[in-house]
């Protein structure tokens, strides 16, 4: 039996739904009185639980051989976030220890490529340190923190591996993630503004499977990294576009600009209550280094990510018939 933290989140439910496909008898934790509507018609164990509650997480483990653990808090606001630095540091410790305590035999953790560090120069694969003091931001430092954890936790005995998604898009985002919804914004027949730069996006799918290959195959205490392709965001609206058939007009927002107006946006999504996508972390995500390998996974793993153009297309699709749903109800 499988037990996956954060199922009901997008890389969670499109999990459940990979391991269900092996005939894998999955255990889903949920914190209690969570939306679950991603795991809807899905041949799952539902049990509630919270990270932060180790005798829930105890229950949850019971019968279990591998976990995945990937609930955690992301947020790309400014400023202090103790919630986010207690859920994904501390949770993430309670979740390790729990594992120790009921002989799991195999443990996957979800980092991020964000929890390595970002003065690298070159090409960033498993070389990369995770840098638990980062600047850029508090998830960049949680993730890393959870991660020199999980290794720790290798030292002590434990089966564990990490994988590393890079940007993450794809069918499935029922919650609306921060990409999904400007992904949405280009369908609108407006001009759109955008900035100037470039990242690595993967299908969601494409980083489900790297999950149960870095299970199946990964080596104990390693790294693997999955990305799917580098590209700028002119040509992923152009993509987008293409999929919806429709071409509206964008222009370019000099950088300086940009910034100056990001600093207003903080307080703008806190009003709100809007998913942030600009914002001075989001900005400098864009111009940093996304030159990222996946040799590893692809060597060690059998990893083979698809083609953007069809994650873009699968997505697309996806979100306008959720629009279509919703409509009609």
């Amino acid at each position: 039996m499988i037990l996956v933290t954060g199922a009901a989140g997008h890389i969670g439910n499109v999990l459940m739904r990979e391991l269900l496909s092996e005939g894998r008898s999955v255990r889903a934790l949920i914190l209690p009185g969570e939306d679950i509507s991603s795991l809807e018609g899905l041949d799952v164990e539902i049990t509630e639980g919270n990270v932060l509650d180790p005798a829930s997480l105890n229950k949850a483990m019971d019968g279990i051989d591998i976990v995945f653990h990937l609930a955690g808090v992301i947020s790309i606001m400014p400023g202090k976030n103790e919630w986010m630095q207690k859920v994904n540091v501390e949770g993430t410790k309670n979740v390790l220890r729990m594992a120790k305590e009921n002989g799991i035999s195999r443990f996957v953790y979800t980092s991020s490529i964000h929890a390595l560090s970002r003065s690298w120069r070159g090409k960033i694969d498993e070389r990369v340190p995770f840098d638990p003091d980062n600047l850029a931001g508090g998830y960049d430092r949680t993730k890393a923190a959870a991660s020199l954890a999980v290794l720790d936790a290798v030292k002590e005995g434990l089966d564990a591996v990490i994988v590393c998604p890079t940007g993450v898009i794809g069918p499935h985002d029922y919650r609306g993630s921060e990409m999904g919804d400007l992904l949405q914004s280009w369908f609108r027949r407006k001009i759109h503004m955008l900035v100037k730069g470039e990242y690595d996006f993967v299908d969601v799918r494409d980083v489900a499977h790297g999950h149960i290959l870095a299970c199946d195959r990964g080596r104990t205490g390693e790294v693997y990294i999955l990305s799917g392709r580098q590209i700028k965001v002119f040509e992923l609206k152009k993509l987008v576009q293409e999929s919806i058939g429709r071409r509206i007009v964008s222009f370019t927002i000099p950088m300086f600009v940009a910034k100056i107006a990001a600093r207003a946006m903080p307080l703008y999504y806190r009003l709100t209550k809007k998913i942030p996508k600009f914002t001075e972390y989001s900005l400098e995500t864009l111009q940093s280094n996304s030159d990222v390998s996946s040799g590893k996974a692809r060597r060690e793993l059998g990893y083979k990510p698809r083609k953007l153009a069809v994650t873009i297309k699968d997505t697309v699709l996806w979100l306008l018939l959720k629009k279509q749903k919703a409509n009609s109800r």
